[in-house]
């Protein structure tokens, strides 16, 4: 009888293992499986949402860009009001301005362009300021100067100033002009 109950349990002990690799499912792969499914659906929906997200504030820079000029006394029509007609006349000059100071602030400097809009200039370590051929700092700029920048825009809307030459003020003489080397054109 002993014989017979061993038997029978090394039947069941071959019996149940068989029952796990018999249908070719095994529970582990079968875990893993689901566990890297839904890992994928979570970064799919994080990744949902940050583009909702983006795409709510794209789109609000974008209405905010669009309603400037009506809300701040700029053209009526805003940015693109006619703009098929008279190409480039409504554009802001990103990269360089003409126009007088009206402001001064440490290294900012607010001025009033040709087209009477302010454009604020940040003034770096390395800007060149120049006064005819003399290099200047910008402690010798004042209010009420006329100057010529160029640069390039940052993302909010300034005008990071590489170099910047100071100009007579119309109707003034107190610059002393130097004239041309002798020999050459005289413009």
């Amino acid at each position: 009888m002993n014989v017979e109950k061993q038997n029978n349990s090394s039947d069941k002990k071959i019996n149940s293992s068989s029952l796990g690799k018999g249908n070719g499912v095994n529970p582990d792969i079968l875990k893993w499986v689901i566990i890297g499914l839904t890992g994928f659906v979570i970064v799919f929906l994080i990744f949902g949402l940050g583009i909702f997200i983006g795409e709510k504030k794209a789109g609000f820079s974008y209405r905010w860009a669009e309603q400037y000029h009506k809300n701040f006394a700029g053209p009526q029509g805003g940015f693109f009001d006619e703009w098929q007609k008279f190409p480039g006349r409504d554009f802001i000059g990103a990269h360089g301005v003409f126009g007088q100071i009206i402001k001064i602030d440490g290294s900012t400097v607010i001025i009033k362009g040709s087209d009477n809009m302010e454009k604020i200039l940040l003034i770096e370590d390395d800007t060149i300021i120049e006064r005819f051929r003399e290099a200047i700092k910008i402690n010798d700029l004042k209010v009420d100067d006329y100057i010529v920048v160029i640069g390039e825009p940052n993302d909010a809307g300034q005008i990071e100033a590489k170099f910047i030459r100071l100009l007579p003020n119309p109707g003034e003489t107190s610059f002393n002009v130097i004239p041309p080397p002798s020999g050459g054109p005289n413009f």
